[in-house]
């Protein structure tokens, strides 16, 4: 069949070609740009699997355009309108905020999970607006809206294709038109999923109910959940549907992070040989660095990543002490990981007001200062497209040697944080950012315990998960010290970088 107007390798031809024969079978033809409505039947799951710069992402991203050129409609977690019978969609998701938002930096519009299990509930008057910006209706008139109110609607929706935030163009707040959320009930129809790897079994069966034809992106090189001990999902699908990608491809000549990545491959590479290797390429590179001590004013941004518990709260207590924090107080521009929601049953509807909000565990949050009410936190999702949200808080902030954490202050229940500055390789996976400090002495630890992990050293899979974090900068510190800061936290470029909030949620308790 005729490919996108880009070079393919062969192994990336060959899975656009299989994927594509697979959607011809469910009633979409890539090649001829035609629909026919989606037939009820069996669930279909394919996998492609590649390591770093295999080129995952790059297909991903021209069968998106390709769905899109025959007519299938991008949904996202905001607004899918009214149901049609000859309608067909296309989801693109990922297990966390931050790994959605790369995707969506790279002109992918993927959304979470989460924000596809949770659909939100719009007040009947503005669904009405909504129903028009989508092409579903007329042009409404709204008590209250004017008519230039609309057209800052209707431009902001031509740019961006998000309801909630074209509505917010046109002066109105999320508790407007948003009434609540509600766990979806209606299937939808091709889902991709990328960073695979990191799906559980329960996610894995959610998507299967939801989407009838699933498409699985993954790095089996990666670890696996610490709650999958039968591995990653991917790995029980039959032979024929899991489409590997071999060829290492780079967007600039010769990549060193991932040259380091892909050495780890080396059967004979000891943990000094890849030591030494990161010395040469640091003399090479700039893009890797050798550091003696921890760059304390990257940590406010991205974590440092660690392998032992022990490791990860020293480096948090080191980072508020040099700082100043006070016991009692979260200072505003402190790092947080959601670490789930503490909500009675009876509270299941805040529990999904939160989770829609992006406050799913692991998510990456700034603290923004205190809300307005007692025990609440203005907080910044990392990678959440609505990123600002104030939420009832329960931060706790762990102690070396002591079993309890230091609850500086909380709600009686809602969303409880833990420090952000250092997190495990496990939880980044997901996750990339600019600079990337991986924590070495921690991998030296592992490397001397000798264990293993699906027949590879357990240093190499959490060398390979820490390193391919990087974006463009790999610190790898191989001592126990920490630079003194050069300014104090700061939040205004977070204000700088984000439009007023399409909604903010206020979750009383």
């Amino acid at each position: 069949m005729s490919l996108p107007a880009i070079t393919f390798s062969d192994d990336q031809a060959e899975a656009f070609d299989t994927i594509a024969e697979a959607l011809r079978g469910v009633g979409v033809d890539l090649e001829d740009a035609s629909l026919t409505p989606r037939a009820e039947g069996k669930t279909r799951v394919m996998a492609v699997l590649g390591k770093a710069g295999s080129g995952k992402t790059l297909l991903l991203a021209e069968l998106v355009k390709a769905l899109e050129a025959a007519g299938v409609d991008t949904i996202s977690g905001d607004y899918e309108g009214r149901r049609r019978k000859d309608r067909r969609t296309l989801a693109i998701l990922a297990p966390t905020n931050k790994a959605a938002s790369v995707l969506r930096m790279r002109g992918v519009p993927a959304t979470t999970i989460h924000r596809i299990l949770y659909t939100p509930v719009y007040d009947p008057e503005y669904e009405r607006i909504a129903e028009w910006l989508t092409g579903n209706g007329e042009k409404p008139e709204i008590e209250g809206l004017t008519e230039q109110a609309l057209e800052r609607a209707w431009n902001f929706y031509q740019a961006q294709k998000s309801v909630p935030g074209a509505l917010a163009a046109a002066g109105l707040r999320g508790s407007d038109f948003i009434t609540g959320w509600k766990r979806r009930e209606e299937p939808l129809d091709i889902g991709f999923i990328d960073e695979s790897s990191m799906l559980d079994e329960r996610q894995f069966d959610d998507l299967k109910e939801i989407f009838p034809t699933l498409v699985l992106f993954g790095d089996p090189a990666q670890l696996a959940p610490v709650n999958a001990p039968g591995g990653m999902v991917f790995e029980q699908l039959p032979a024929p549907a899991k489409l590997e990608l071999h060829r290492i491809h780079r967007q600039e000549a010769d990549n060193p992070i991932l040259d380091l990545a892909h050495a780890l491959g080396d059967p004979e590479l000891g943990f000094e040989d890849f030591e030494a290797l990161i010395q040469q390429k640091s003399r090479e590179d700039d893009r890797v660095v050798w550091a003696e001590r921890v760059e304390v004013d990257l940590m406010a941004r991205s974590p440092v990543l660690v392998w032992r518990n022990a490791t990860r709260i020293r480096l948090i207590n080191a980072f508020r002490a040099v700082h100043g924090a006070p016991e009692d107080a979260l200072l505003p521009g402190e790092p947080l990981i959601c670490d789930g929601i503490e909500l009675p049953l009876k509270h299941r509807k805040k529990r999904l007001d939160l989770e829609a909000c992006g406050l799913i565990k692991g998510a990456q949050v700034i603290y923004l200062g205190p809300g307005r009410k007692p025990g609440f936190s203005r907080l910044h999702v990392i990678g959440a497209e609505e990123p600002q949200v104030s939420a009832a808080s329960i931060v706790k902030i762990e102690k070396p040697d002591e079993e309890e954490p230091f609850i500086p202050f909380a709600a009686n229940m809602g969303a409880t944080f833990l420090h952000g500055a250092a997190v495990t390789i496990h939880k980044a996976q997901g996750s990339q950012w600019e600079n990337v400090q991986v924590f070495a002495p921690d991998l030296w630890a592992a490397a001397r315990m000798g264990r293993s992990e699906a027949g590879q050293p357990l240093w190499k899979r959490l060398a390979y998960v820490a390193v391919t974090r990087a974006q463009e900068r790999l610190f790898w510190v191989v001592r126990n010290r920490l630079k003194k800061p050069t300014h104090p936290l700061e939040i205004d470029d977070l204000r700088a970088a984000v439009k007023p909030a399409p909604f903010a949620l206020e979750a009383e308790t």
